[in-house]
Formats: C-alpha cells, structure tokens, sequence
C-alpha cells in the first residue's frame, strides 16, 4: 500500500509541474527584430529617402552613392533594417519590420534626368543635417519640397553661354586661335538652342545628339567649302569642339562608377545609354561627312599637334576656363565654379607635362584624372562641395573629341577601316581611362574605417556624392 501511495504522490507531483510549466509558458509566437515606429512614419521616412535618392541619380550619382546615402537617412530616423536596390532609374527600397509585422517596400522610378549641381548640393547639405539629427523627418519633406520644384539659379541663357564658353576653351586648348574659338562658340550655341527646341518637342535624345554632330559638322565644312574661314583655321577643330561638348553630358564616370563597385545591372543600362547616345553623335558626324564628299567639299583629316612645353600655360587655362564652364552650364554653385576650374587646370598640367614628356595619350589622361579624383576627394568635402561635380567637369577637357573625329574621318574620308578603328579604340580608350582614374583618385583620398563588414566597406568607397561615412548598420 505504502508503495503504490508513493508511486501515486510522485505521479501527481510530476503532472502539476508540467501544468505550471504550460501554464507559465508564453501564449504567443516569440518576437524577433527591432521595434520599429508606426506605419504613417515608416512611409514617411521610406518616401523621404527615395525622393533624395531619386534627385541623386538623376544628376548622375553612382548607385553605391544613392544606396550609402539612402540608407544614411532611413538610418537616422530610426530604420536601421532597410535594404536598398538602385536598377537603372528604378530605385526600390525595403524596411525589415521583423517577425511581427509584414516588411514594407517602396518603388520609385526616375524619369528624367538633368544636371543641376547646385540642387545636388542643397540635397547632399540637407542629408548632412538628417545624418547629424537637426531636422525632423517632417522638416525634411518640406525643405526637400522647396529644393525639387525651385527654378535653377542661373536664366537658361547663362547655360548657353556657358556651353559657347565651353567650347571656345576646348577649341584653345587644341591649338585654334581667336577666331577658331569664336566659331566654335557660335556652333554650339547654336546646337545648344536648336536641342532646347528638339527636347520640347520630346525628340528622342538619340536624334538629338545626331543632330547636333551633323550641325557641327555641317557648319564647318560649309564655311570651309565656302571660303569664310580664314586659311590658317582647321575645320576640324569646331567639329571636335562640338563633339566634347555633346559627350560631356553622357553619364560615363557614373558607368564606370558603378561597374567598379559591383552594380553591374545599373553600369550594364547606363552602359547601353551611353553607347546609344555615342552612337547618335557617330551618325550626325558621318552623314554630315559624307553629304559634304558628296557635294565635293574638302574634308582633311587632321593630325594632333604635338604638346610642347611653351603650350602648358595656354593648356592650363584652357582646362580650367572649359571645366568652370561646363560646371556653369550645369548649374553649380559659385564655390563649385572655382573648385571645378581648379580642377581642370590641375588635369590639363598633369597631362600635358606628361604628354610633353612622351607619354602615351591613354596614360596621360588616367593619370591626369587620378589626380583630379585625388584632389576631388580630398578638397571638394571640406568646401561643401560634391566630388561629383569636381570630377565630372575636372575630366571634360580631356574628352577625346579631337580623337573621335579623327577616327570617323579615316573611316568615310580616308577609306581606311583599319586605321580609323584603331583610332576610334584610342578614342574609346581615353574615356574608359578618364572615369576608371577619377574613380580610382576619389577612393584613394577616402579615408576608410577599419573595422567594418565587408558590405560597409563596399558602400564606404570610392564615393562621389552622398555622406562620406556608411551608416552603422548591424550587419547580419
């Protein structure tokens, strides 16, 4: 009897253990993840980021660029479990809400794109007081209101001029006198107008950048049929002037930018663009070179002059009067003017002391835009100004237009298809090196913290626009 009571005490004791136990146990699925706020805010700061990252790309930023700065702001309102992607000019952006609420996810596309430092700028200066916690998210939406439907800060008329000026800089810079500058001057605004007119009427840009090589073109080889060029002026010359100006719109350090750093779906579309748009330019040129054989005009095919030590001060201030021009046409700030002309005066004497020395154009121009990129990096965050600005206008002296042209020339001129594509691959290659070098200058003056995931490392650089820090982020 003792022994069965025993076995029955034991046998009730083990069952009001396992039912306190049960009873004790939580009634709900565990939680996991960080508690985040409300749904009004959650959208609120997601739109937010996207709006800024949508100014980013369309003036040309590299999606490394948009992704760091995106996740700086979702960051610094209190979402740290946001995941970006950038395809393109679709941007789409995902907040993580854990296991107890479903992930929210915003989509925005970008459909147009142009550049206007000075707007990229007030942005880049508004995510720098979102990152310190000066403004609210609301205080945020209103002035990012005011910065996207502002006018840009210079009449469209100082735009045109400041592309004539443009291309008078890189008509000296190539050797032409006063009078070959003023021409140049003259076609380009010309170009510069008649593609205003072209783009309202939503003419593709495709025909747009034909049009403007074949009125480059055109015009020179006219006033050179007709005898209104003096004798001692190239034709050659307004046409390569042209042709660096209608190039240095084409988003090609962002291409390169983002094939280095690993979004190779965005580089592979801007890619596509740019030889799209590389070729319209190819195909106004060649009809214009041809209509003009045609019609028996006299088409020379220019060699390059070479670079003597007396040339360096005219290159110089070629360079750096071409790089503040181009930054005017782009609507930068007065400080990104000086920053911008400094920049490609400090691009022209590197490559044509180098060039003087018998370097190889394409090394020339690597190292020259390594050193823009370098400098870039290192003065243009202390002055409050994009990288992106710096390097963009401190390489357009340096385009190849005088190249191009050269190569177009021995293919419908000369009838040299072998010496007209290598001089085109020449071409090709002195872009690929300009954006390649000022990628390369802006991640070796960036100073990068040890100690990060390899994700933080892979946002942290190289940067041209954005906050120069990588939001901390816990990495997974």
């Amino acid at each position: 009897m003792r022994l069965a009571q025993r076995a029955r005490n034991a046998l009730w004791w083990r069952a009001a253990a396992h039912h306190a136990r049960v009873a004790a146990a939580p009634t709900g699925q565990a939680v996991y993840g960080p508690r985040l706020p409300d749904d009004t805010t959650v959208h609120s700061v997601l739109d937010l980021a996207l709006r800024i990252g949508e100014v980013q790309l369309a003036s040309g930023a590299g999606a490394a660029d948009v992704t760091a700065t995106m996740l700086a702001v979702t960051n610094a309102y209190g979402l740290p479990r946001c995941e970006v992607d950038v395809i393109f000019t679709s941007i789409t952006v995902c907040c993580h809400r854990g296991t107890e609420a479903a992930p929210v996810t915003s989509v925005r596309v970008v459909r147009s794109r142009s550049h206007d430092y000075t707007r990229l700028a007030s942005v880049e200066r508004l995510v720098r007081q979102i990152t310190a916690g000066h403004v609210t998210a609301a205080e945020a939406h209103v002035e990012l209101d005011r910065l996207t439907t502002a006018a840009h800060p210079y009449p469209r008329w100082v735009a045109t001029t400041a592309w004539a000026g443009m291309a008078a800089g890189v008509a000296a810079l190539l050797g032409g006198g006063p009078v070959l500058a003023l021409i140049a001057a003259a076609v380009t605004a010309l170009i510069d107008r008649v593609g205003r007119i072209l783009n309202r009427r939503a003419l593709p840009f495709f025909f747009q950048q034909a049009v403007g090589g074949a009125l480059a073109t055109g015009i020179a080889l006219g006033l050179h049929a007709t005898g209104l060029l003096p004798a001692h002026v190239r034709p050659s010359l307004v046409v390569a002037a042209g042709i660096v100006v209608l190039l240095s719109g084409l988003s090609l350090v962002g291409a390169v930018q983002d094939a280095i750093t690993g979004f190779n779906v965005t580089a592979a579309g801007r890619a596509m663009e740019l030889t799209l748009m590389s070729a319209g330019l190819v195909t106004g040129v060649v009809l214009a070179l041809r209509a003009g054989v045609a019609l028996g005009a006299r088409v020379s095919i220019t060699d390059p002059l070479p670079a003597m030590p007396s040339d360096l001060p005219l290159m110089v201030a070629a360079g750096a009067a071409t790089s503040a021009c181009f930054a005017l046409a782009s609507y930068a700030t007065p400080r990104a003017l000086l920053v911008a002309g400094a920049a490609g005066a400090a691009g022209l004497a590197t490559y044509g002391a180098l060039t003087v020395l018998g370097a190889d154009v394409v090394i020339a121009s690597a190292a020259a835009a390594t050193l823009v990129g370098f400098c870039g990096g290192l003065v243009a965050r202390r002055l409050r100004v994009p990288p992106l600005v710096v390097a963009v206008s401190g390489i357009t002296p340096l385009l190849p237009g005088l190249t191009t042209y050269r190569g177009l020339s021995q293919l419908v001129v000369g009838n040299d298809a072998g010496a007209g594509l290598s001089t085109l691959l020449v071409a090709l290659g002195i872009a690929l090196a300009l954006a390649a070098g000022v990628v390369l200058g802006e991640y070796l003056a960036q100073p990068v913290r040890t100690g990060l995931g390899r994700l933080e490392r892979r946002l942290a650089g190289p940067r041209l626009s954005g906050p120069l820090r990588p939001a901390r982020r816990p990495l997974e």
